[in-house]
């Protein structure tokens, strides 16, 4: 794909780029956007160096592409709530440090989520993305054939329900918030509303089991597909430098970020772009 104002530069055969020629503080002209949007939906994650943007200005740039998400659980900026603060040191471990596909519980799950660094440890503190697409292609016909039409069960409380336990209140939180989320079913394989291509989707962080299936059954399949994304030649891996930015497509991606840096702080923000429809 060629490209008049950006330039795209892979930084893995099976997914990533890093973008330059572009200024996130400053508005995105049509042109511009359309290319930056190409370049994610060709990469699935691209990546953007030196953009020292406001928190207005990176809502601004996650905005062109879809309603911002503010997250039902996670921490977020003072007077920002579209802006969630990933913040981890030797008091504050990371608890996401696995392969998952981002807040898949609902029945719209993101379209995508941008990822700006703060403050990045000397040493360690990568995060590795894998290709969806990749890994459904990889699989046999008869595996493509067996899961085509199964739906997976994706509920927050597998991640957040015992957090929430923990914290006061947490019970009556709890409550509330599986009348406001109740379990959502998704394809265990889905077609991607834009590329068209075919990819897996489901994760160890939500999703609970496959629909229809005994809960030995789901176990056997789903833990054979969250060993077979993890295959290295699926996946990319970025180091972070204060003020990178990272853009994912949610919808055809999972990652990880490696908890690798202790006592070191490790500072993100986030904001994340709701998905435009159901699954």
């Amino acid at each position: 794909m060629s490209y008049e104002t950006i330039q795209v530069t892979p930084i893995a055969g099976a997914l990533g780029a890093e973008i330059s020629g572009v200024d996130l503080s400053e508005p995105l002209g049509n042109q511009t956007f359309q290319e930056v949007h190409d370049a994610l939906m060709e990469n699935l994650v691209i990546f953007f160096r030196d953009q020292d943007i406001s928190p207005d200005q990176h809502k601004a740039f996650g905005a062109r592409f879809g309603e911002l998400q503010v997250h039902p659980f996670a921490p977020h900026l003072d007077d920002h709530p579209e802006i969630i603060v990933i913040e981890n040191d030797e008091q504050r471990p990371s608890k996401i440090n696995n392969w998952h596909t981002d807040v898949t519980f609902m029945q719209k799950p993101p379209l995508g989520s941008i990822l700006h660094a703060q403050t990045v440890p000397e040493a360690g503190g990568d995060t590795m993305w894998a290709n969806m697409y990749a890994a459904y292609e990889a699989l046999s016909d008869k595996w493509q054939t067996f899961l085509s039409d199964m739906e997976a069960v994706h509920d927050f409380t597998h991640n957040f329900g015992k957090r929430l336990m923990r914290e006061e209140g947490g019970y009556e939180r709890l409550k509330k918030a599986q009348q406001e989320m109740p379990p959502a079913n998704h394809p265990v394989i889905r077609t991607h509303p834009v590329t068209g291509r075919k990819g897996i989707f489901v994760n160890s962080a939500f999703t609970t089991h496959i629909d229809g299936m005994s809960q030995r059954e789901s176990d056997a399949v789903l833990g054979f597909l969250y060993e077979h994304i993890r295959t290295p030649e699926f996946t990319c891996r970025f180091n972070w430098r204060k003020h990178s930015i990272a853009f994912w497509d949610n919808r055809c991606t999972q990652h990880y970020p490696i908890a690798d840096y202790w006592p070191a702080e490790r500072r993100m923000y986030r904001v994340t772009v709701n998905g435009d429809r159901p699954v």
